[in-house]
């Protein structure tokens, strides 16, 4: 059997001085030896500072138990965690929080890393959030940008890599730079695409229809 994300509930609420939107993703973890975890991961929009949380727990209820915390930040163009003594989340596989200190001594911590890269390599939230994170860019129609068009292309070019968000119109000179993050951010449904390896694109007839891909 090979390791299964199963993606669980999402949680956006507006922050407190409503400036940004609060996200928190959750879901389970079955490795191949039907080994059990579950984590949370999340984000808040609207801060001078990009940076994600992340809890992963093992073995609720059980010796050697533990809830493990950190932060998910840019490492030149690629995450890289680092153990908090903030608790972010209770999961539900989850023992004891454990502080920064108490995690390195932590015999399963491995298995915990090793846990978080999966969550963020197949949870499609955790798309999100890397894009987010990494400030990924992307390009799209003036028509799109302006909210005029629903996005039915989505692209990941082969050359450079960059994104591109169509609607109706062709791409054109007059085409908007931004930030991938805040496309999906007035649409939700991207999330299934944005697994798309460079040089692959994707389509759909209309706002909400099925994505095929090319």
């Amino acid at each position: 059997m090979d390791v299964q994300i199963t993606e669980g509930r999402f949680i956006e609420v507006p922050t407190p001085d409503a400036s940004g939107i609060d996200r928190r993703a959750f879901g389970e973890f079955t490795g191949p030896q039907g080994e059990l975890a579950s984590y949370a991961i999340g984000w808040t929009t609207g801060t001078d500072q990009h940076v994600g949380r992340l809890s992963v727990g093992i073995g609720a209820g059980n010796p050697g138990g533990a809830t493990i915390h950190a932060i998910v930040v840019d490492n030149g163009g690629e995450y890289a965690f680092s153990l908090v003594d903030d608790p972010f989340e209770q999961v539900p596989e989850g023992g004891p929080h454990l502080t920064a200190q108490q995690a390195r001594a932590h015999e399963d911590l491995a298995f915990m890393w090793w846990v978080a890269d999966n969550a963020l390599a197949r949870d499609r939230r955790a798309w999100w959030l890397l894009h987010w994170l990494l400030q990924t860019t992307c390009i799209q129609t003036a028509e799109v940008f302006d909210l005029t068009e629903p996005i039915l292309v989505v692209g990941h070019a082969a050359d450079d890599g960059v994104w591109q968000i169509l609607g109706t119109t062709n791409l054109a000179d007059d085409g908007k730079v931004g930030h991938l993050s805040h496309v999906i951010d007035e649409d939700q449904t991207l999330l299934d695409v944005l697994d798309l390896t460079p040089g692959q694109a994707a389509l759909r007839q209309h706002p909400g229809g099925p994505w095929t891909r090319q």
